[in-house]
């Protein structure tokens, strides 16, 4: 058993990390008025593969983790829903850039989190994740999401973006 939660860590890290790479080149997309439609599907379909395998980890109450999960699923489906129904008319051009950019928001909160409980280093200046260091980056990255919320909602137009190639 504990061999085969290894590799499903292994894996759900993975796909994280794409979903979070992948996430970044849309993002980028937004601010600079490019649809990237390969892109949005690779970073939309990791990032819900992201939260809905991290509750197949054994748990024995609700968390944290679990509520943003449960959050990111739901800004995920808005995404979805305003890329592929509504293909960015209206105000879904707006609840897209939003949803995308929450939702990449959501992951990289989460690899902060990881990062300082799992990296020695970081775990030992911020062993509760309560200390200012942890406070302050993660203060930092939310800062950094929402110029990019801005930013990209500013810049990315359909009609911009149709002139784009795929």
């Amino acid at each position: 058993m504990i061999f085969g939660m290894t590799i499903f860590t292994f894996v759900h890290v993975v796909i994280s990390l794409v979903g979070i790479g992948s996430g970044l080149v849309v993002v980028w997309g937004l601010i600079t008025a490019k649809r990237l439609n390969a892109w949005t599907a690779i970073f939309l379909a990791t990032t819900v593969a992201t939260s809905v395998t991290g509750f197949f980890f054994p748990f024995e109450r609700f968390l944290p983790s679990h509520a943003i999960g449960v959050l990111s699923l739901l800004v995920l489906a808005v995404a979805i829903v305003a890329r592929y129904r509504f293909h960015f008319v209206g105000r879904w051009r707006v609840a897209y850039v939003l949803s995308s950019v929450i939702a990449l928001y959501f992951n990289v909160f989460v690899l902060v989190v990881q990062l300082f409980g799992k990296v020695p280093a970081l775990n030992a200046v911020a062993p509760t994740q309560s200390e200012p260091v942890f406070v302050v980056t993660q203060l930092v990255v939310l800062a950094v999401f929402i110029v990019i919320a801005i930013g990209g909602t500013i810049r990315f137009r359909v009609e911009s973006a149709r002139l784009q190639p795929v």
